[in-house]
């Protein structure tokens, strides 16, 4: 158990939190959620010991062992994945190197002998003998290649050594797990054993995620940070945000009633005061006026941006018609002999282990890469447009504010209607005149997608549409792509949104790459 006491965050700039308690119970999972800037990164430090609170305290019970998710690739570049995992658990990492040194030494002593039966034991009570057999587990379990496990870290790519790094926080069955975005970076089917594995735990669990699918699946509470708060709600994000939103039109529906009552009561008060015959019942009301007082209701610092796309063009019934394309990057093949076709209503995801492969196929549908081989043919009345997810070179001219930026897209460039395009994606007062070289990078997204519905096209094509942004930015391009009555090829890690907007899949492999008609929950189970 965690107990969190009186805690202050105070930057001297910028505050936090304040007085937080909360008590985090063994058996539960807790989601940390908050606005982008709202501190929940910094709140999983705090509680680790990486970073000093303000104020307050944090009291762990003894002898409970804490693992946190490392978030620099490069920290265990020099030892093997196996390693790497085993020293998620420090202590039996520790009496694997004392005990190897005690064996390599030529003098052993009778003192030796004594400390390296202290250590077998030891050892032994930690289950060391299974430590390796447990690894292997766990890395099988996440679908790390058999061929990593002996490899440095160094050498391994970047996608397995996220997954060995979550290995190494779930090694050893710790007390208590910190996880910030567990999820970044794996692929369904290691998202989905993760859930499993979560699910099954039986300690505390706090992780701070934007997966909206793994926090629904796995939370039992809800630990939002909001105006400097830190608020423990029971339930899983749904529940939270439902709740939560019900609670707020309650407290504006009892507060709409208050004040029509109020309002009654003024005017009774201003017509009978004078009326000697009805003064007793004006006085009478206007005790009444004055016991009446209005529920603060503060609103939440969760800002969500409009996103919606209007098409200039109906779209007709075939889009796209692609037939055995097969395209390479620096001399590796990302895919061949891939065929598909898209109609009037598909809204279809690219799936695959290889991201840039994903990428790839979207740059070579938008022209902007050279197929090796194989046809594609848009429909006559397709009109693309294409949301990479690199936008780096969109930014290069960065002198320009945001209503410079934005004017080129829009067929309208007075400043006042790219004023208003931009005050719907949260970009208010001063902030259009900003240089875009100061834009954070879910700023730079809510641009791109601003750029994205100045087009009015009626066939997107977009790269991971979610990076950067926040869950209530990410509700809102949910939303959009939705309620879009065009046609859609999308690449994205986020599972709630590829199964609420997708109605088909295109399995994209090196070879025998398919289509798939179905959501992507359709497509899990039968996988």
């Amino acid at each position: 158990m965690i107990t969190v006491s009186q805690l202050d965050l105070v930057f001297s700039d910028k505050k936090l939190f304040e007085d937080v308690n909360i008590k985090f119970l063994p058996g539960n999972c807790y989601g940390v959620i908050g606005a982008n800037g709202s501190g929940k990164s910094t709140f999983l430090k705090v509680l680790a010991g990486e970073k000093e609170s303000s104020r307050g305290s944090i009291f762990i019970d003894k002898g409970n062992r804490m693992a946190v998710l490392k978030q620099d690739h490069n920290e265990y570049n020099e030892y093997t994945a196996i390693e790497t995992v085993i020293m998620g658990h420090k202590e039996l990492f520790q009496i694997i190197q004392a005990k190897e040194a005690l064996y390599a030494k030529a003098d052993f002593s009778d003192e030796d002998g004594m400390k390296l039966g202290e250590l077998e034991h030891r050892f032994s009570e930690l289950n060391g003998w299974d430590a390796e057999f447990d690894v292997e587990k766990l890395l099988n379990g996440l679908q790390v290649d058999a061929s990593n496990f002996q490899k440095k870290m160094e050498d391994i790519l970047p996608k397995d050594k996220v997954k060995i790094l979550l290995a190494q926080a779930l090694f050893g069955s710790p007390d208590i797990l910190l996880l910030d975005e567990p999820t970044n970076h794996l692929d369904f089917h290691a998202k989905q054993w993760l859930k499993e594995f979560l699910l099954n735990f039986d300690k505390t669990v706090i992780t701070v995620s934007h997966d909206r699918h793994f926090l629904n699946a796995v939370c039992t509470h809800m630990v939002d940070i909001d105006y400097y708060q830190a608020r423990l709600y029971p339930g899983n994000y749904d529940f939270w945000l439902e709740s939560s939103q019900l609670m707020r039109k309650l407290m504006q529906d009892r507060n709409k009633k208050k004040e029509q009552r109020i309002e009654e009561l003024k005017a009774f008060v201003a017509r009978f005061s004078a009326n000697a015959s009805k003064s007793s019942q004006a006085t009478s009301r206007k005790k009444s006026l004055e016991k009446i007082n209005l529920e603060e209701i503060v609103p939440s610092s969760r800002m969500y941006p409009f996103v919606g796309f209007d098409i200039a063009r109906p779209l007709g019934k075939d889009v796209v018609a692609v037939e055995n394309l097969t395209a390479s990057l620096d001399g590796n093949i990302m895919f061949e002999d891939l065929s598909f076709s898209l109609h009037t209503g598909d809204k279809v995801s690219i799936l695959g282990d290889n991201d840039l492969a994903k990428t790839v196929l979207l740059r070579v549908l938008a022209g902007e890469h050279e197929a090796d081989s194989g046809t594609i043919k848009w429909g006559q009345t397709a009109e693309v447009a294409y949301m990479p997810a690199d936008n780096n070179k969109y930014f290069k001219d960065n002198n320009l504010n945001l209503i410079e930026w934005l004017q080129p897209y829009s067929k309208d460039p007075a400043e006042s209607y790219i004023r208003g395009f931009l005050g719907r994606m949260l970009f208010s007062g001063d902030q259009p005149l900003k240089k875009v070289k100061y834009l954070s990078g879910g700023e730079k997204m809510r641009c791109m997608f601003s750029k994205l519905m100045l087009s009015e096209a009626n066939t997107l094509l977009i790269d991971q549409p979610t990076n950067h942004l926040d869950l209530e930015s990410i509700q809102s391009v949910n939303k959009g792509l939705q309620e879009y009555k065009g046609a859609l090829i999308i690449t994205s890690h986020d599972h709630n949104l590829i199964n609420t907007i997708c109605n088909k899949q295109i399995v994209l492999k090196q070879k025998g790459s398919y289509e798939f008609n179905g959501t992507l929950d359709h497509y899990l189970e039968r996988s």
